[in-house]
This record gives C-alpha cells, structure tokens and sequence, in this order.
C-alpha cells in the first residue's frame, strides 16, 4: 500500500515537473493532483528535493533504458547503429507530450554547477555520451573520442531544436551530418588497415 502511494505520488510530480518546471511545482499541488494527505507525501519524500532527485533518477533510468533498448531493436550493421541514433530520436520528438530533455531543462533551471539538480542532470549526459562512444567502439572507429563528440553534439542540438521551434526538421539534418561523419571516419579507419597491412 504505502509503495503504491509511493510511485502515485512520484508519477504526479513527474509528470508535474515535466510540464511546468521544477520551481513552479509546488508540493501543495503535488499533494492535491495525486489525492494523498501532505503527511503521506512527506513519509515517502522528506524535502522536495528528496522528490526532485527521485523524479530526476527515475527518468534516467526510464528513458536511457528505452531509448538504448530502442537503438538496439533496429536491424542495422553496428555503423548503421550510429545513424539509427537519430532514428530513435525522432520516435522520441513525435511524442504528444514531447517537451525537452528533463536533464537539460533541469540543468537551466539549476544552473549553478554544485546544485544537485544540476550534478543529476550533468551524470544523465554523461552516460548517455558513454553509451554513444561504446557504439562507436563496436562500429570500428578509431578516432572514437572525436566521433562521439561529434555525435553526441549532433544529438544535444537536435534536442533542444526540436523543443525550440517545436518540429522535427533539425534531427533530419542532423541525421544526415551523423552520416557523412560516420561514412569519413569509417574510411579512414579503413585505410589505416590497410597502412598497416602495407
């Protein structure tokens, strides 16, 4: 009983800090959409930012979980992998309640670097650029550390793009750049083989 209050609560204010912010979501309103008394709330969450923290883990969890699985399920080469990157972000855009990144709304919104808003948000990147550069690594690339920033700046444009202007033409652009970046350092990984086999 007490774990389903729980992840009520925790759903609400999810949901809640997605739509309005962090700041403008107050744990008055957090207590009267999810339909449990503010002692309730309290047991689970102490502070509010207990409840910020849980939000910010749980999304991590969430969307890198789907977003990895997703990428994974297309039936692509490991350097078609790279492109399908972007792929699996537009599925993600075409969302009705798409609205942004969490983590780099949250990081706006907190920007002071110490902020432990700011230190979730900052670990969610990097994991996600570790996940891009273990992709490269699978597809050959020898210059990995310069190909997945590349990709991984490619990718944080098309986010913030696509919140912006609310469409979805940037990620195609960005698909394409991803594609011709892939195909050069793929070719030079080649011809190194091949110096090497000379």
């Amino acid at each position: 009983m007490r774990q389903r209050k729980k992840e009520q609560i925790l759903d609400v204010a999810s949901s809640l800090f997605y739509k309005q912010g962090i700041t403008a979501t107050g744990v008055d309103q957090v207590v009267a959409e999810s339909g449990v008394a503010k002692m309730t709330l309290y047991n689970n969450f102490p502070t509010k930012e207990h409840l910020v923290i849980a939000y910010l883990e749980t999304r991590d969890s969430l969307w890198r979980n789907w977003f990895e699985t997703t990428v994974y399920k297309k039936e692509v080469t490991p350097s078609e992998r790279l492109v399908a990157l972007f792929d699996t972000l537009e599925e993600w855009f075409l969302q009705p309640d798409f609205r942004g990144c969490s983590f780099i709304n949250t990081a706006a919104e907190f920007n002071e670097p110490t902020h432990s808003f700011h230190q979730v948000s900052l670990r969610h990147k990097s994991l996600l650029k570790n996940f891009i550069k273990k992709l490269v690594q699978e597809a050959g690339v020898q210059e990995e550390e310069e190909l997945t920033n590349a990709l991984y700046l490619l990718i944080e444009g098309s986010i913030v793009t696509a919140m912006i202007e609310g469409n979805h033409e940037a990620v195609h652009h960005a698909r394409k750049t991803a594609q011709k970046l892939v195909s050069i350092f793929l070719k030079e990984a080649s011809s190194g083989v091949e110096e090497g086999i000379h």
